[in-house]
């Protein structure tokens, strides 16, 4: 079926399919019978106006950069907009890759019924991401010049222990021994690293106090807060990452989602459980694993029911399995919560 003008092609769509990029968007739509109506190439100047003028209908896009962008764009629009994992959409491109392929192949997978979508996060969450992500770089860079100064100064003679906290006791104490056979240049070269590490202590305590900031003020993360194994940082890092905690049916759905549950290889009936899947975002998953670590080391100087219940999984399968199987339980233990909005209540021996 052909359409004579635009309107009528705009009146057409029904489900519309975007391939995203910075400059060049690519659109594939169909329309209520599935019949393609619509295959267009756009920059990103003519997007917004173009989506404006259609009808409300179904979009569905890629998650990748600038996605979240987009979706308050054409949410704001009127439009039923969701976001699809790139893995998800990679079994319906046909043939060879390209973008108008990808857009068919968005196209499709946003309309199957039992398709996953990535949560949309709002405004707030972004800005809380962005200073986890910041924060993270930042520690990163700060570990990094810990390793230098330490690597230079052992070809000096001089051995510094692991740790920051040796380094940042070991450094001035360095600089005033006129003794150790340091020439100036050296010493002036490990100044300006020290003050570079120093410039990013500052800068990380200051994170950490807005994100303190922001788990005060958050009703979520004060309850968060209430788990044993979870902090600060895990509290706002989950926030920041789960959109609408109505997406998961359970808390054994958001424990998958941060691949904290075993891989299957499963055939002919018979079960094969592997190590967890290490699927969803890194940097969350190891907060909770760190957390867990906290809570094994201390268990055996409490009664209540669930440090009875680590105890028990640490003395069969040992600390690093009781380490993953702790931060799998907090993740259960956070859904519940925020699907209830109740506080954690300990449940005595």
């Amino acid at each position: 079926m052909k359409y004579s003008n635009a309107k009528q092609e705009h009146k057409a769509i029904k489900v519309l399919g975007i391939d995203l990029a910075k400059q060049s968007f690519q659109l594939h739509g169909v329309d209520e019978k599935g019949h393609v109506v619509l295959r267009k190439k756009l920059s990103r100047k003519q997007l917004s106006t173009y989506i404006a003028k259609l009808p409300p209908c179904l979009i569905g896009l890629e998650a990748c950069g600038g996605a979240h962008h987009w979706v308050r764009t054409f949410t704001g629009l009127g439009h039923h907009v969701k976001m699809i994992a790139p893995q998800f959409v990679k079994p319906y491109v046909k043939s060879n890759k390209n973008d108008a392929a990808d857009a068919e192949a968005i196209c499709e997978a946003v309309q199957r019924p039992n398709m996953r979508f990535v949560p949309v996060k709002n405004i707030v969450q972004q800005d809380i991401q962005s200073l986890h992500r910041i924060r993270s770089q930042r520690v990163a860079r700060r570990t990094a010049h810990a390793n230098q100064i330490r690597g230079l100064l052992l070809e000096y003679g001089i051995v510094i222990p692991k740790g920051i906290n040796y380094i940042r006791k070991a450094i001035p104490e360095i600089l005033e021994d006129a003794e150790n056979n340091l020439s100036p240049l050296f010493r002036e070269l490990l100044s300006e690293l020290y003050d570079e590490m120093v410039h990013l202590d500052e800068k990380i305590s200051s994170l950490d106090e807005r994100l303190e900031n922001i788990a005060t003020q958050h009703e979520d993360c004060r309850r968060l807060l209430t788990i044993p194994g979870v902090g600060v940082l895990t509290a706002t890092a989950l926030i920041a990452a789960i959109g609408d905690i109505s997406v998961f049916k359970n808390g054994r759905e958001l424990a998958a989602w941060l691949g904290l549950v075993p891989r299957q290889h499963s055939t002919g009936g018979k079960a094969t459980l592997l190590g967890i899947s290490k699927r969803g975002d890194n940097y969350l998953r190891a907060l909770l694993i760190h957390g867990g670590r906290a809570v094994v080391r201390v268990a055996h100087k409490h009664q209540d029911k669930r440090n009875q219940w680590v105890g028990e999984i640490k003395q069969r399968r040992g600390e690093n399995i009781t380490n993953v199987a702790v931060a799998n339980k907090n993740a259960r233990i956070a859904w519940a919560l925020l699907s209830k909005k109740e506080d954690y209540r300990t449940v005595a021996a």
